[in-house]
């Protein structure tokens, strides 16, 4: 997710905006939903390719979001809006008849990293709350008064991929014995002090930020029902559509096409080969941003979009 600023419409900058459209491939009269609203970018591109037939599904866990969704699109027949996550997205009576169309865009977006009252950022000193639904779960706040030392560090290295989980969670609550860790400014310099000072790329808490706000957030659950929902809510033919942001998601989107596209390897101790018949066709390989789109939108740089399509079941009719 990228894009920000007041005005939705002329700041946002939706990530792989073209290769979104290209690969939903959107039918004037189909029904497609945008599991992950953000400020709107990906969904105003469907709703500009859809006839007065069509519909548009919105979903988002932000409150602030779903805000946005209403004061612009509200007064649209096509378009329909429910605050939660995608991962519910089976549980929402509109998608009951089929999707033509599912998109998640995931991670966190611009405008929840440009909010300081957010906690997303450790650019910016404010609350460490890092939750997208601010009134669902805990706090980052509020996990770190009480999570133990082996949890932090797990959470650090299983979600963040974080070499340093040990020492940083060893320093987090040393500190929160002396004095409780509520601002994201305080939090980076803590992590900063844990790390040896090398030449870097990225700030040093960026792996931390990133593995407390999966976790808090249970992105990659989510991610996994969610992807589940969709794939039983799509018709025949139609399209899904994942942007990832981190190994992590892409490798559990990646897997998730590929069980359903490609026959399992196969096993010589078993004597006869197993009958397979895809349920997804892959549409083309992984794709990243351009050149010129990087040069006008740096935040698109770790974005992956995958696309696949759902196929007739054995023996239906194609």
């Amino acid at each position: 997710m990228t894009g920000g600023g007041a005005d939705p419409r002329s700041a946002h900058l939706p990530v792989l905006f073209a290769q979104v459209m290209e690969g939903l491939r959107v039918r004037p009269d189909g029904t497609y939903l945008d599991g992950t609203f953000g400020r709107g970018g990906h969904a105003r591109g469907v709703l500009d390719k859809l006839g007065p037939g069509g519909r548009l599904l919105l979903m988002d866990k932000d409150p602030e979001a779903i805000d946005v969704a209403g004061r612009e699109f509200a007064g649209d027949a096509r378009v329909a809006i429910r605050r939660g996550s995608f991962a519910d997205l089976a549980q929402w009576d509109a998608t009951a008849s089929g999707l033509d169309g599912v998109l998640f865009d995931l991670g966190v977006s611009s405008p929840q990293l440009d909010v300081a009252a957010r906690g997303f950022s450790f650019g910016k000193d404010g609350p460490l709350d890092m939750r997208m639904d601010p009134d669902s779960g805990e706090s980052a706040a509020q996990w770190l008064a009480q999570a133990s030392e082996i949890q932090i560090a797990d959470v650090l290295w299983t979600y963040g991929e974080e070499k340093m989980s040990r020492r940083i969670a060893r320093v987090l609550v040393a500190r929160r014995a002396e004095t409780p860790i509520t601002r994201t400014a305080q939090l980076a310099e803590l992590i900063a002090s844990a790390v040896p000072r090398r030449d870097q790329k990225i700030h040093p808490a960026t792996r931390s930020f990133q593995a407390i706000r999966i976790f808090i957030n249970r992105e990659l659950a989510d991610l996994e029902r969610g992807l589940d929902a969709a794939f039983d809510r799509l018709n025949v033919h139609g399209r899904l559509a994942v942007i990832s942001f981190h190994s992590l998601e892409d490798r559990i989107v990646k897997r998730f096409i590929a069980t359903r596209a490609k026959p399992p390897a196969g096993n010589r101790r078993l004597p006869v080969e197993q009958a397979f018949t895809p349920t997804l066709l892959a549409i083309g390989d992984a794709q990243k941003a351009d050149s010129a789109e990087l040069a006008a939108n740096p935040r698109a740089r770790s974005a992956v979009l995958r696309v696949a399509e759902k196929l007739p079941a054995a023996g239906a009719p194609a």
